[in-house]
């Protein structure tokens, strides 16, 4: 069984280029609502550094504290997503919906359970 934060990777992982997930949509995506605080420590850790973690907003649009909100900037502007004057993500063109891109299930994905 994985942990919390490698549930959170899994997910981070997923979201894909010119798009941003919220940490609050993160833990509600892995049944845990209440641990958007947990989903921010997952990026502190040195093994998810390689994880695109510039896609990871807050519920607002705004982005992370100091030294990484340049970093965050030029990495989603790069990728194509717009802000707003305030430098907000503008949330309603550009928060991944993982279940409206997904592909129809397939039956060879499904877990063994005996």
């Amino acid at each position: 069984m994985k942990s919390f934060y490698e549930s959170v990777y899994d997910i981070v992982e997923r979201i894909p280029s010119g798009r941003v997930a919220t940490f609050g949509q993160i833990a509600a995506m892995l049944g845990r609502p209440r641990m958007a605080r947990f989903v921010g420590y997952a990026s502190n850790n040195q093994k998810s550094w390689h994880l695109p973690w510039h896609r990871v907003v807050f519920k607002d649009g705004s982005l992370c504290g100091e030294p990484f909100r340049g970093q965050q900037y030029k990495a989603l502007k790069s990728e194509g997503v717009k802000f707003t004057r305030d430098k907000r993500v503008i949330m309603e063109k550009y928060q991944w919906h993982p279940e409206s891109e997904s592909a129809p299930a397939d039956i060879r994905d499904w877990p063994l359970v005996f």
